[in-house]
């Protein structure tokens, strides 16, 4: 890292408002517009510590998640999560910058059940070069829902105001889950460009002999490989085929084994081995939990 690159350790909403000069109503969640910024910030490390969605009307500043640079164009929502990390890059010099968001702290859901079913919402944790991108009718109801948090938050703090500020975050995460479903309808030729690779690397992974080195595949590997995080990939690939990439990698191992049992030379050990199973009780175990017999029954049945 540069000695000139700034870094912010982001664990308050008011430390977030007053580096763009904006006013705290409440300490644990705060709705934005950049548009009315007084100050400019120049950090370019972000680590952090709340959750926070940004609606960003315009292209004012580059984002990276490590080394992949986050996809956004205007009218796009980004969203990070407690304990991730990126590198912002302004290109522009502009106090006021066209972007709209919400913050709020993790202490905010202590004892609601969205505290509960916050891990739920996979994309706030997309660590991937893939943004949500708003149709302008999903722009309006995702200001909608800010419009309304905010108006909560100037009504000042009651013993309703926390169950109230709750409910509309879950409701806009909610929307979001919408919104993104709808992406991975619509960008179709790109999801099933993934899929090719996936399956491009599941054959090599199991036909060159890797597994027998390295064990089985796992999802966060395959994600890795493919350039974009575990969450997304599992929420796209279950979008686009109605199955985990978990059990896709158990039905290829299943089909695999199949293939190399019908080889009579071949052992059940021998066949659990190859595709990257330590222990070849493990293997027979799931081989019946998916086909229905043991392997050494299905084996009869090709014999018979």
């Amino acid at each position: 890292m540069a000695e000139n690159e700034k870094i912010v350790n982001l664990t308050s909403v008011d430390q977030y408002n007053r580096m763009f000069g904006l006013e705290t109503l409440n300490p644990l969640i705060t709705v934005v517009d950049l548009n009315q910024a007084t100050r400019a910030v120049d950090y370019v490390h972000w680590n952090y510590g709340l959750y926070a969605l940004f609606l960003k009307m315009e292209k004012a500043c580059s984002i990276m998640y490590g080394r992949q640079p986050y996809d956004y164009q205007e009218g796009t929502v980004v969203c990070f999560a407690p304990g991730q990390t990126t590198k912002i890059t302004p290109i522009t010099n502009r106090v006021k910058i066209n972007t709209y968001g919400i913050l709020f702290h993790p202490d905010l859901l202590k004892g609601t059940s969205l505290g509960k079913t916050i891990k739920q919402y996979t994309f706030l944790s997309y660590e991937v070069n893939e943004a949500l991108h708003l149709s302008e009718e999903e722009q309006s109801i995702f200001v909608d829902c800010l419009r309304i948090i905010n108006q909560e938050l100037q009504h000042g703090l009651d013993k309703h105001s926390k169950t109230l500020l709750v409910n509309y975050i879950e409701l806009l995460l909610n929307y979001c889950v919408r919104f993104y479903e709808r992406q991975f309808t619509t960008r179709t030729k790109v999801n099933n460009d993934i899929l090719a690779r996936f399956e491009r690397l599941l054959n090599d992974y199991f036909h060159g002999g890797r597994a027998e080195m390295e064990g089985l595949p796992t999802v966060k590997y395959c994600a890795d490989k493919l350039c974009i995080s575990s969450n997304y990939f599992g929420d796209m690939f279950k979008k686009e085929t109605g199955k985990t990439p978990q059990e896709y990698i158990q039905d290829k191992v299943i089909e695999l084994a199949k293939e190399r049992m019908a080889d009579t030379d071949s052992t059940i050990s021998g066949v659990a081995y190859s595709l990257g199973f330590q222990y070849p009780q493990h293997f027979c175990r799931l081989f019946k939990k998916r086909v229905g017999c043991t392997p050494n029954e299905y084996r009869n049945t090709l014999n018979s």
